[in-house]
């Protein structure tokens, strides 16, 4: 907050490369967190062309929103390639209150958005342009099925796809094509790749949730990526929606070989390890705040009078409200269903509410 006042007005992008290792060190406690407290293990499937252009370009990245935490396996996947702080989303605007990692998130320039095109149109064009002077490689992550996973929402996605003729989904929801159609259309001459993200999970596995992460329960998941090259998109956007729309019936098709095989077939399997650099962060971050916190006691006396206790609990009491807040914002369940579907004539949405609340 601090450089946003004081730098940001003056350098936009000074405030930027600052800001970049500030909310590093940040979301690496979230990537400790996967790493060295749950032992979250992701195999990951993709070439050696791709595996090696991994944090040396800018990149849209589309996955299918399988898990409860696909944003923090993003950020586990940034990390590794030198860019956790200069990864951004598509996100819905309520994400903006979720405590800090919320306000870290405006503070990056994620794109907040309401699920009403008539109001996200031009706040997803202004932000997109804003990016093509971004000073560091960054990656732009979009779930374009609009929500996270659940068989309510695949039985309405079933239901609405059937009564209009389009291929009948069994693992991923019908994508909602506009955005990434606006995406393609202003990134096209500064961002050279979009990656295909998919992601499963095996069958001896748990899925894993934000629950399960506090706990240290272990999970693991499988992420395929396919590095396609943005000057062989086509043209015309009607083109790039049936090219996104395409992309998921193959996406559905490759879960089904997942089922069967628990792998992805015919890829190559990288080991992206446990870095030292989140436990080393979270250790000094550990540190810092014991001693902190001990000097204050020792200076404030707090612990030596009920109204100190009282102050005292009532604090532990705001940290684990907002860890709770945290969870429950992470839980598929509780996610908000998108107002839109695509449309097989157009890259826009015709709403498929009605069939999801009578699921409901």
């Amino acid at each position: 907050a601090i450089f946003f006042v004081i730098i940001r007005p003056f350098s936009k992008n000074g405030y930027r490369k600052i800001n970049r290792i500030v909310v590093e060190l940040l979301w690496i406690e979230l990537v400790w967190l996967a790493d060295w407290w749950a032992g979250v293990k992701v195999q990951v499937y993709a070439d050696s062309e791709t595996y090696e252009m991994m944090g040396k370009e800018h990149a849209l990245c589309l996955a299918n929103h399988k898990s409860d935490i696909d944003w923090l396996i993003g950020w586990v996947f940034a990390q590794r390639s030198n860019c956790l702080g200069s990864s951004l989303a598509i996100v819905k605007k309520s994400s903006k209150l979720l405590p800090v990692v919320g306000w870290s998130m405006w503070f990056s320039e994620y794109l907040f958005l309401e699920r009403s095109w008539a109001k996200d149109e031009s706040t997803l064009k202004l932000g997109l342009q804003q990016l093509k002077d971004y000073p560091r490689t960054f990656w732009l992550a979009l779930f374009v099925e609009g929500t996270r996973f659940t068989q309510a929402k695949l039985l309405a996605a079933q239901e609405y796809a059937s009564s209009n003729g389009l291929h009948v989904p069994r693992n991923v929801l019908i994508p909602r094509t506009k955005g990434f159609v606006t995406a393609v259309r202003h990134m096209r001459s500064f961002v050279p790749a979009i990656y295909d993200l998919t992601v499963a999970i095996p069958r001896n596995s748990t899925p894993p949730t934000m629950l399960r992460l506090f706990k240290g329960q272990p999970s693991v998941l499988h992420v395929t990526i396919k590095r396609h090259l943005m000057k062989d998109m086509p043209e015309t956007d009607e083109a790039v929606a049936q090219w996104c729309r395409d992309l998921f019936v193959a996406k559905d098709d490759l879960l089904d070989k997942h089922k069967a095989e628990d792998t992805f077939p015919g890829s190559e399997i990288h080991d992206i390890g446990r870095p030292i650099k989140s436990l080393v962060v979270f250790t000094s971050w550990g540190c810092l705040l014991v001693f902190g916190t001990y000097k204050f006691f020792q200076w404030s006396n707090l612990l030596s009078s009920w109204k100190g206790l009282t102050v005292t609990a009532i604090c532990l009491a705001v940290i684990t409200i907002l860890m709770q807040i945290l969870i429950q914002f992470s839980q598929s369940e509780r996610s908000t269903p998108a107002k839109v579907a695509p449309s097989r004539t157009n890259s826009g949405g015709e709403s498929y509410g009605n069939v999801h609340n009578k699921q409901q």
